[in-house]
């Protein structure tokens, strides 16, 4: 039985294709049919015939004339429900939110690890608090823009409209947003403050990096600002501000000149940091700076403010060392 049912845009669906909005909120429909539907008048945009690259804006209305099967979803249980409500929010509005991950826990699901993640929990948080409801959402879902290492903590973003997530990760890809890190290295560093370059180069079955003084065929260019800011015992606190962004690039970096980060096992030596205690790297994402040059949007509030963790774990700890 052939039924009309019609949907209104909203503006987390607007700015996409009418075949991929379709695609989307109704997985049971072939495309093949898609396609037919579109072409004979069955679906259709403002009551008028529309083509499959048709680009939706908000408020408009597709009317869809197929059979009721296609309407019909099955129940569902949210795998995020699954996920642990820890959640440590640094700052939040009606458009982000900012979040301080902790050591150990991942940003994405992995093979090993499916329900319990930084995004699962996003998820689960904006369901109970009614902001986010899947059933009603046909093409848009909470998403992170920025991600860091299991092992390391510190500030990640959430977009929490699809406008919010097109604008932050064309700042990122920009470089209008400033992300700097404490860590806490082995030894004494020569220069108290300097903008280190060197070339990268990933091993994918190995999820490791290796750092070069010269360029190398496949290398990629990294640059890591830094400034020392306490030495004990030994050790140094570190403030970088990266300039690139690539995989492990502050833990490789540092290792590379002699430096590697305190409680880092893959990069570092464990003979070392076993003389000190630490099992975990001393890394952290501390402060994040929006500094937008350009059109930001409704974003654009977000311009000259920095957010920062006051509680890194390790920095009392480092301060409270004895010479």
């Amino acid at each position: 039985m052939s039924v009309t049912k019609s949907f209104v845009i909203k503006a987390n669906e607007a700015n996409q294709r009418l075949d991929k909005f379709i695609t989307k909120g109704m997985p049971n429909l072939p495309k093949s049919l898609m396609y037919k539907y579109i072409r004979t008048k069955r679906i259709k945009v403002n009551g008028k015939r529309a083509e499959i690259s048709t680009r939706l804006n908000v408020g408009d209305v597709v009317d869809m004339y197929i059979n009721d099967e296609f309407f019909e979803k099955s129940e569902t249980r949210y795998d995020f429900m699954g996920a642990s409500k820890n959640l440590s929010i640094v700052y939040e509005d009606e458009n982000i939110m900012l979040l301080n991950k902790k050591v150990g826990l991942l940003s994405h699901p992995d093979d090993n690890e499916y329900t319990d993640t930084l995004i699962t929990r996003v998820k689960r948080y904006l369901y109970e608090k009614g902001e986010y409801n899947p059933d009603e959402e046909t093409s848009f879902t909470p998403s992170l823009v920025n991600r860091i290492d299991r092992n390391t903590s510190g500030i990640v973003i959430a977009a929490k409209t699809a406008a919010a997530l097109r604008i932050l990760n064309q700042k990122m890809k920009d470089r209008e947003l400033h992300k700097y890190y404490l860590c806490v290295v082995h030894g004494e560093i020569e220069k108290k403050s300097d903008t280190l370059i060197g070339y990268l180069i990933k091993d994918e079955k190995k999820n490791k990096v290796t750092v070069y003084t010269k360029m190398r065929e496949g290398a990629k260019t990294i640059k890591t600002k830094y400034n020392v800011l306490k030495v004990r015992n030994g050790l140094s606190l570190v403030e970088i501000e990266l300039l690139t962004g690539r995989t492990h690039q502050i833990r490789a970096h540092f290792a590379s000149i002699g430096h590697p980060l305190l409680g880092d096992g893959k990069y570092g030596t464990n003979a070392l940091n076993k003389k000190t205690g630490y099992k975990k790297q001393c890394l952290c994402s501390y402060k994040l700076t929006f500094d937008f040059t350009t059109d930001a949007e409704e974003l654009e509030y977000l311009n000259g403010k920095s957010f920062e963790i006051e509680d890194v774990w390790f920095k009392d700890e480092f301060e409270n060392i004895e010479n």
